[in-house]
């Protein structure tokens, strides 16, 4: 009989255990989303919106209750969003996924059950051997966001949280500037009659290139420093127009600071931030000046950086309001949790799809780069030589 002739269509003549197997392959996940209890930390890693968009596929989450209070969501927009909310912090870090901003506390590691897959920030320079050593007892499986990579080989989570420092470093500055702040009273716009604003970026990376961005918006002059070229020619680029650049030359920067008003440390180091502008190069600048050390994170780059806290930001030295708030996109916690749930979301939408973690490590070699543990077993090469620890490479144990 021809193909057009048969009673069955195509679908129907697959074999059944070939459908039973494509029916098998999604898979329902069950994501616990805690309250974040690190300090000052306001941000959530779902939004409502997220959360309705994962439930509508099938899955489940539990919120901790007021875990997104920080950044304006109330535990009725989560429940609203098909969430299941709760005060028992026992049961949500019992959930097969745990999905935080700060990494797990050690109080908070003891509550996870075996198995648990924990997908957080790693910040692995204030981790102790004790955390890797609960980890692989838990024989957790762990995602550190900040090294997940996407197709193009960026990092998604460092380059968003960057752009919202870049961008708010400019508006801390120009803030700190007002007279009500004990600022130079200088306005940021560039109004007519008056000269504009001079800010000096050190680090030409994606924080100073939406730091750069937002001094344009604003009116100002700027200058970038970086001692790499690629770094200076690829901010011209993504700006689409000519800037002042220079490598970091002590004498060309020292004439810069003490002409400028606002000075924008964001460079990193491997191990900690350099110290690029000294005590003696902070005492030439004009008083009332602004500096603001996004890297403070890392160490800071300014000679005369401590660290302050949201709570109390600022401090003078020599005439000039230092500003070195580890955590700025926490100020801005609502764009911070919008922007780091745009990133999650695709990501746990697609392991649902895949039918599991286990399926889309072994094909999305981006989600591959942020796993430091995989059923206890250390997977990340720069843990295992900060601690000391053996680590198996994961390409070994997936395939």
């Amino acid at each position: 009989m021809s193909e057009s002739m048969s009673p069955f269509t195509k679908q129907q003549l697959l074999p059944q255990e070939e459908m039973l197997e494509v029916l098998k392959q999604k898979g329902e996940l069950f994501i616990g989303l805690p309250k974040e209890i690190a300090f000052q930390e306001k941000r959530v890693c779902l939004t409502p919106d997220a959360v309705n968009a994962l439930t509508a596929h099938g899955h489940r989450v539990m919120v901790e209750s007021k875990a997104g209070e920080g950044a304006n969501f109330s535990d009725k927009d989560y429940s609203d969003a098909g969430a299941e909310v709760t005060t028992d912090t026992k049961k949500i870090f019992s959930c097969p996924i745990i999905l935080k901003v700060e990494p797990a506390s050690m109080e908070e590691l003891e509550m996870v059950n075996p198995q648990t897959t924990i997908i957080s920030a790693l910040q692995i320079k204030t981790r102790t051997k004790k955390y890797f050593e609960t980890l692989a007892k838990k024989r957790a499986t762990a995602i550190g966001f900040e090294y997940i990579k996407d197709e193009d080989g960026y990092y998604p989570a460092v380059r968003a949280l960057s752009e919202i420092a870049g961008t708010a470093a400019v508006l801390i500055a120009s803030e700190l500037l007002a007279k009500p702040n004990d600022g130079n009273g200088l306005l940021f716009g560039n109004i007519t009659g008056v000269p504009p604003i001079d800010v000096v970026i050190i680090g030409a990376g994606t924080v100073g290139e939406f730091a750069a961005r937002s001094v344009f918006g604003l009116g100002g002059r700027v200058k970038v420093f970086d001692n790499s070229i690629t770094k200076l020619r690829t901010i011209q680029n993504n700006l689409g127009r000519t800037i002042y650049t220079s490598t970091l030359q002590p004498k060309t920067l020292l004439k810069a600071l003490k002409r400028c008003d606002v000075v924008i440390g964001a460079v990193r180091g491997k191990d900690r931030a350099p110290i690029i502008v000294t005590e003696t190069m902070m005492e030439s600048m004009k008083l009332g000046a602004v500096a603001i050390d996004v890297s403070i994170d890392m160490g800071g780059c300014f000679e005369t950086s401590e660290i302050t806290t949201h709570d109390n930001p600022t401090f003078e030295k020599h005439g000039v309001t230092h500003y070195c708030v580890p955590n700025i996109p926490s100020r801005y916690a609502r764009t911070a949790s919008v922007s780091l749930s745009n990133i999650f979301t695709p990501y746990l939408l697609k392991i649902g799809e895949d039918g599991g973690l286990e399926n889309s490590l072994r094909f999305d070699r981006g989600l591959r780069s942020g796993l430091y543990f995989y059923h206890g077993i250390l997977t990340n090469k720069s843990v295992a030589e900060w601690f000391d620890l053996s680590y198996s490479d994961i390409n070994l144990l997936i395939f």
